[in-house]
Parts: C-alpha cells; sequence; structure tokens
C-alpha cells in the first residue's frame, strides 16, 4: 500500500513557475512515481502522462509538450519527487495527479495503482 500527499500548484500568468512535489508513504526497490494531468471529465482513463521517473534507471520521461520546460527530481530517501514547471502555457491548466506503481514505468494511468487526491494549476492573463 502506498498513500500519495500531494503540495503545490495554484494560478500563475503564462511564463511563470510553479513546483509541485508529492509524497509516499511508502517506496520499494523499483517504483515509478510522477505525475498525470486531467482537463476532461472522463476521469482517470482521461489523464494523460506529464512526467515520471523511476527509483531504478531508465528515466525519466516526459510527454513531448513539456519537454524542456518541466523537470521532475526524486528525493528516495524522503519518499518524495517534485516537478518543476517553468515557462508554463495556459494549454498546462489542469488538475495535476501524483501517482506511483511498483515497477517499470508506463505512461497509461490505467497501469497506476496509486493517486492522490490532484492539485489545480491555472494559466491565465
Amino acid at each position: 500500500q502506498a498513500y500519495l500527499r500531494e503540495s503545490g500548484g495554484g494560478s500563475v500568468q503564462p511564463g511563470g513557475s510553479l513546483t509541485l512535489s508529492c509524497t509516499s508513504s511508502a517506496l520499494s526497490y523499483q517504483t515509478c512515481m510522477g505525475f498525470f494531468r486531467e482537463t476532461s471529465d472522463l476521469g482517470r482513463e482521461g489523464r494523460e502522462m506529464v512526467a515520471l521517473i523511476n527509483t531504478v534507471t531508465p528515466g525519466p520521461f516526459y510527454r513531448d509538450s513539456v519537454k524542456g520546460r518541466f523537470t521532475i527530481s526524486q528525493d528516495k530517501a524522503k519518499k518524495a519527487v517534485s516537478l518543476e514547471m517553468n515557462n508554463l502555457q495556459i494549454e498546462d491548466t489542469a488538475k495535476y495527479f501524483c501517482a506511483l506503481r511498483w515497477g517499470v514505468c508506463y505512461n497509461t494511468p490505467d497501469r497506476f495503482n496509486y493517486w492522490g487526491r490532484g492539485t489545480q494549476v491555472t494559466v491565465s492573463s
């Protein structure tokens, strides 16, 4: 079992920056952890992968639209990951969810067993 707690999020203007953090109650030798985002009413199935990192290589992984702007990092001792988001754009507006699975990373939400409650990121002028 793993319980996830997110922090961060908020409202910024285009070009601004935010950092999301997520702490897990547990980690295994190989754990994939990161963030998905949701912009529709499709629920968990409609979430898109933003960034993932594994406690064991390879990775990290990013969706194409955030490469060069977002950076995910981990602190294994704290069982935590952080997502630094720079040069935020209006299309980054979404509810961001922390996700965790044991083992390798997959970029689809159905592969993840554990989820945080989500935190809203709003980018507007």
